[in-house]
């Protein structure tokens, strides 16, 4: 069994850590006037204390309409990549075989990472599996066919205090699929991280499939020796990129009960002459609003900000693609990397156009380096509320033409509902869909 000693390639960005918690935050008031904003919490290094053949840093996520992938770790080599699973505790009526890799990085070398894909399976139906054939069990509940679903948001997660409070937060209602617009484990090449995050995470990403996209902390290049980056998060955080037709694991879409989910790029090529310029734009195309009257977006950089952090870091992606999504009438872009929350109101070419998508940053889950707490002053009219504080976000589809989202701001033990909106969807609105102009609607305000 592991002990709890901070491992020997931790003690750099533990003793950083240490140094930052000695310069106390300026906190900046906000919206409301009743609550403490905290500096970033202490690194939760989670040690491995199962059997070297046992399944750990279990994580799931949704392949097609009916099936579900199920990723592992485990540090010995010989352990099978099989899935025994059943709708039943204890009993495994289907079994599933799968394939493995693994990685180096440095000295590193990564245990043997397991993605099985199972199924076809039922709608809203729970299943209890075993991986590799021994160790604990774990269970699954499924997405539903249709509506009402409801999602988790939150970027920026990181593995802190604030990170363990957040996922608690999230954990104490129900939800069907968590979504993450990019930055997951800040192991920004020390590789020790990117397992304890896994272990971390594995009460709540066993139990329902995360949907991950990448961001900034994810890149860990190192010139000539790792020039082409995010060796760890392709191998340990394989979404189902083929299944939508992306050559890459950095962009893809999916569909569950009625939504249609871009998860896009934002540190991989985009222009329009780039695979993921094509592959969107394709993508789009093929969107059946009858079929799923309801499209998301997630990136990790802003398109749209008014805090003082990042500033500008999205604008090259916005040129390049928001004309793209507003053609196709994306109700909902989600992004992260501002350390903050801040939701916008429908926006197209940066005026308000109630034909544009809502913009909604949310990267405020819990990472290393703590709030970004200045925005900009006077604050823009697009900009409807903004907040540095940790939270998550939670979107409930209810039907075909309504949608509730709310933030959940982290305060001490306790969520706070802080933010909150019914929208309709751009599906529903005729006037959207009356003219392929980008010049429907009132343009009076803008960033």
């Amino acid at each position: 069994m592991s002990t709890k000693s901070t491992p020997r390639s931790l003690v750099p960005f533990c003793t950083l850590l240490a140094i930052l918690h000695m310069f106390p935050l300026v906190l900046q008031a906000a919206n409301d006037d009743e609550f403490s904003r905290f500096p970033p919490g202490k690194l939760v290094s989670i040690p491995h204390e199962r059997s070297d053949s046992d399944p750990q840093q279990v994580h799931i996520s949704l392949v097609g309409k009916d099936h579900m992938r199920i990723s592992w770790i485990t540090e010995h080599k010989h352990t099978k990549s099989i899935v025994e699973y059943g709708k039943t505790s204890g009993e495994y009526s289907d079994t599933a075989t799968g394939e493995h890799t693994s990685y180096k990085y440095f000295f590193y070398s990564s245990g043997k990472i397991h993605h099985v894909t199972i199924g076809p399976l039922e709608p809203s139906t729970t299943y209890y599996y075993r991986c590799g054939g021994s160790g604990p069990e774990f269970s699954f509940r499924t997405p539903p066919v249709a509506f009402p679903i409801e999602f988790v948001v939150v970027g920026d997660l990181g593995q802190t205090e604030w990170t363990s409070s957040t996922l608690k937060h999230v954990g104490s209602s129900d939800y069907d699929v968590f979504l993450l617009p990019g930055d997951l484990s800040y192991a920004d090449t020390q590789q020790p991280l990117w397992d304890s995050f896994g272990r971390l995470v594995e009460p709540y990403a066993s139990r329902r499939p995360w949907m991950v996209t990448e961001g900034n902390h994810e890149v860990e290049t190192i010139p000539i020796i790792f020039p082409e980056g995010f060796k760890a998060y392709n191998a340990r955080w394989r979404m189902p990129y083929d299944q939508s037709g992306s050559r890459s694991n950095l962009y893809y879409s999916f569909e569950v009960a009625g939504c249609h989910v871009l998860m896009l790029g934002s540190y991989t090529d985009f222009g329009p002459d780039s695979d993921q310029f094509r592959w969107l734009a394709a993508d789009l195309a093929g969107i059946d609003r009858w079929r799923t009257p309801w499209v998301f977006a997630l990136v990790h950089a802003p398109w749209y900000n008014t805090n003082a952090a990042h500033q500008g870091e999205g604008e090259d992606m916005r040129n390049a693609m928001e004309k793209l999504l507003f053609e196709a009438r994306v109700d909902v872009v989600f992004a992260g990397h501002v350390h903050a929350y801040e939701r916008f109101t429908r926006i197209h070419n940066k005026k308000a156009d109630p034909c544009g998508p809502m913009y909604v940053t949310i990267g405020d889950g819990g990472n290393r380096e703590g709030l970004a707490l200045t925005f900009q002053n006077p604050p823009s009219p697009l900009s409807l509320y903004r907040e540095p504080s940790f939270g998550h976000g939670r979107l409930r589809v209810v039907n075909e033409t309504h949608s509730y989202w709310s933030w959940q701001r982290n305060n001490d033990s306790d969520s706070v509902e802080a933010d909150q909106l019914w929208f309709e969807s751009l599906s529903s609105t005729k006037k959207c869909w009356q003219s392929s102009s980008p010049s429907i609607g009132d343009h009076d305000d803008e960033l």
